[in-house]
């Protein structure tokens, strides 16, 4: 995965970016963890939160762009 997009697995980035966390959690998603996170994208996690996917996807990407562009 090289970019995060609204239709990624919750789970999955977490598992393959690990620096995200911080970000899904300054975001008052911090159900990362949870079993229903197994199963939901990301715009589906922001949408139960109230959270605004477009800001969330746009914040992870910044995150992982340091890694992914080495």
């Amino acid at each position: 995965m090289n970019q995060i997009t609204k239709d990624s697995n919750l789970l999955e980035v977490v598992k393959e970016f690990p620096e995200t966390i911080p970000v899904f959690m300054s975001f008052g998603l911090g159900c990362i963890g949870c079993a229903v996170a197994k199963y939901e994208t990301i715009e589906q996690g922001a949408n139960g939160h109230g959270i605004n996917a477009d800001a969330l996807v746009e914040e992870l990407n910044k995150t992982i762009s340091k890694r992914v562009s080495k």
